[in-house]
């Protein structure tokens, strides 16, 4: 009776903060465009692994208090959040910084999980930190937060039929691409991999993550 009152009073005690959660709370976010016309692009793989979490985890997205969805999971007796942003990936941070607000979250304790057209279709890699990379989602959300400690899981998305030119509007239209039928089957399974990679990193942290999934999951070709 005493942990449930003390556990009450907290909760209280955060929303007239304007935060629904302790500090502490991890929270897995992942990155995309919103919209059915972007729901199975390359550049949505973030988010379609946050959606199958949720599913996964018998739990529904909601909208929270600002520009994105979210779901309150747990596994294995730990209880985390899901989050996919509303906004348009250039705008990511807007919806983070909101999702902060909300859930009392730290930057430290986020798992950005978004697309790489640098890493060949198949390849997870788990880092503490770092810069934006040359991606806009997580670049407006380090630019928007401040800070490039936020630890981040990049999917690999490179296909065969990844462009050779390095122009803009070249790399512009292969992240919005859909998977070729080639590739559907396997984009499903890397999905999978980098939904246990999270979970791996809900339970386990950074470092074990990063000793079991930073490597190429799909060796029968990209």
């Amino acid at each position: 009776m005493k942990n449930f009152l003390t556990h009450a009073f907290l909760w209280i005690r955060n929303i007239f903060r304007g935060s629904e959660e302790p500090r502490g709370l991890k929270c897995v976010i992942g990155l995309g465009n919103p919209g059915e016309q972007y729901s199975s692009t390359r550049h949505n793989v973030g988010m379609r692994v946050v959606d199958s979490l949720a599913k996964t985890l018998g739990t529904k997205m909601l909208r929270g208090k600002g520009d994105f969805r979210f779901a309150r999971c747990t596994d294995q007796g730990n209880r985390f959040l899901v989050i996919a942003p509303l906004t348009f990936m250039n705008e990511s941070g807007r919806a983070v910084e909101q999702a902060m607000r909300q859930f009392n979250l730290s930057a430290s304790d986020m798992l950005i999980v978004y697309d790489d057209f640098q890493l060949p279709l198949g390849t997870l890699r788990i880092r503490k930190e770092g810069t934006g990379g040359g991606h806009n989602g997580l670049a407006s959300i380090t630019y928007q937060l401040q800070t490039e400690n936020i630890p981040r899981l990049r999917v690999g998305i490179a296909g065969k039929n990844f462009p050779t030119e390095n122009k803009k509007d070249l790399m512009a239209a292969y992240v919005l691409s859909e998977f070729d039928e080639n590739e559907r089957l396997m984009a499903d399974e890397l999905i999978g991999h980098a939904c246990r990679a999270a979970l791996s990193w809900v339970h386990e942290g950074i470092e074990h993550t990063m000793n079991n999934y930073n490597k190429s999951f799909l060796h029968h070709g990209s």
